[in-house]
């Protein structure tokens, strides 16, 4: 039998991250897929994750993992067809190494993906969205540091892995523009409203000398994680659902914030520069 370690970590190691030169959240996600899946297995075969064998990672197993993900994990059919893409690259990678395992592979390879439904993006009104906007404290630093995060997430449509991965080199001179390494690692050079830039200004100006090259850092100046965006934007919805009480009912993510320009635009309810300046402008004062 072949053990599964060496095969999991070339694919991590070498096929992702050098030859497919993905993005370290998409790294991040795969390895979280394969570690959900290790612990399943292990427990379903009474051994170590460290013991794991390829021919055990059968199709009848890799099925009842997805139906644990969905019954007792209770992850959307969207979620279970993220682990199931991770998986199906996993083993299409597996089959130009294994010869003998291409039949087991086809197996797992023909599981099929869950029809979800298609909605569209939610959004937050104006007033709600201006809500959030006051929520951090300006006399302090995490608050100043999280106003220009705010910002840069509604006014500029940074995705979170944009936003922890945003370094020093990459802000031009007085905030102007910012330099962008998005999804697929495809660049993009993104010029700043002045109200964007000014926010950010300010939170450069108390960040301080920190080791960490990444332009939003904790309290401890390490680089900020996913994890810690998502507490920061949960930490201030829940403030600002005390003055906007239609915010509880909201789902408050960065991926609704980045889509509030876009839809108004769509909505053609106000000019989109004009309004994010208006609601810079309201939440300077």
């Amino acid at each position: 039998m072949n053990s599964l370690a060496p095969h999991i970590e070339a694919f991590l190691r070498e096929h992702l991250a050098r030859h497919r030169a993905a993005s370290a959240h998409t790294c991040d996600s795969y390895a979280y897929s394969f570690q959900s899946l290790f612990e399943f297995a292990a427990r379903r075969l009474r051994t170590m994750p460290s013991a794991l064998m390829l021919e055990q990672l059968d199709a009848p197993l890799i099925a009842a993992f997805l139906e644990h993900l969905e019954s007792a994990r209770r992850n959307s059919a969207q979620t279970r067809n993220i682990r199931l893409a991770a998986i199906r690259s996993f083993f299409r990678f597996v089959q130009h190494r294994e010869p003998g395992a291409l039949e087991q592979i086809r197996r797992i390879l023909a599981i099929p993906y869950k029809k979800t439904d298609t909605r569209l993006v939610a959004h937050l009104e104006k007033t709600e969205l201006q809500a959030l906007l006051d929520a951090p404290d300006p006399t302090t630093r995490e608050g100043i540091r999280d106003r220009a995060l705010l910002h840069l997430t509604v006014c500029a449509g940074l995705r979170v892995s944009e936003l922890t991965g945003l370094r020093m080199s990459d802000v031009a001179a007085q905030c102007k523009s910012i330099h962008v390494l998005g999804k697929g690692r495809r660049e993009r050079a993104l010029p700043l409203w002045k109200p964007t830039a000014s926010a950010l200004r300010a939170w450069l100006a108390v960040r301080g000398e920190v080791a960490s090259p990444e332009v939003f850092v904790n309290t401890r100046g390490e680089p900020f994680s996913r994890w810690g965006v998502a507490y920061v934007l949960r930490s201030h919805a829940d403030t600002a659902s005390l003055v906007c009480p239609s915010l509880r009912n909201k789902q408050v993510s960065p991926h609704v914030l980045r889509h509030y320009l876009p839809f108004l635009t769509m909505s053609c309810a106000w000019p989109a520069a004009l309004c994010c300046a208006d609601l810079r402008s309201r939440s300077s004062t």
